[in-house]
């Protein structure tokens, strides 16, 4: 069984964020294929192409970051039905200078939730297609939008609610189909 490291993006800067709780449930119900690692975009500037020939530390550290993993998973809030600002900022950040774009060839999955119905259906639709510019092929199915109640997943990621818990792991083997697929194609090309 192969191993696959994955970057994973928390859409939210909140300490308390209902995503990050979303986020350890996910790595606490993965195959034990996959090792996790955070990505961290929080100290990062707001992007501007004035960067583009001489990037600050920060900016190349968080490339690396997403250099040294083989897929990214983005576990996002919506704000004001669309990707959180500090995210999408992450992501310019990810694709800039022209040419360098740390998302190219990265397999990528999007889930996240939310108080509401819907849960984060708006946004991950932006997010797609925005990871769909930045050439990231993507895990299209399952689809999940996750309606956040009380007590489902606590601090530590541990999901109270048992139809969510098999869900949540389904999705997440379906995650590491999903890499064993695309994984060794991707490394079997020239870039």
């Amino acid at each position: 069984m192969a191993t696959y490291k994955v970057g994973y993006f928390v859409g939210s800067l909140a300490k308390a964020s209902i995503n990050r709780k979303l986020a350890k449930a996910l790595i606490r119900l993965s195959p034990p294929g996959l090792e996790f690692q955070e990505i961290s975009f929080a100290e990062l500037p707001l992007y501007s192409y004035d960067y583009d020939k001489s990037f600050p530390e920060v900016a190349k550290a968080f490339k690396s970051a997403l250099e040294n993993v083989d897929a990214v998973l983005f576990v996002t809030p919506e704000y004001n039905r669309s990707i959180p600002g500090g995210l999408k900022n992450a992501i310019d950040w990810a694709s800039r200078p022209h040419g360098r774009n740390s998302l190219t060839r990265k397999p990528s999955a999007v889930i996240g939730t939310s108080p509401g119905r819907v849960g984060t259906a708006i946004a991950q639709q932006q997010l797609r297609s925005v990871l769909s510019f930045c050439n990231s092929p993507q895990m299209n199915a399952p689809e999940a939008y996750i309606q956040f109640t009380k007590d489902m997943i606590d601090d530590e990621g541990e999901v109270g609610d048992e139809p969510t818990k098999e869900f949540l792991r389904k999705y997440m083997q379906a995650f590491d189909e999903f890499l064993a697929m695309v994984v060794p194609c991707l490394n079997s090309r020239p870039s």
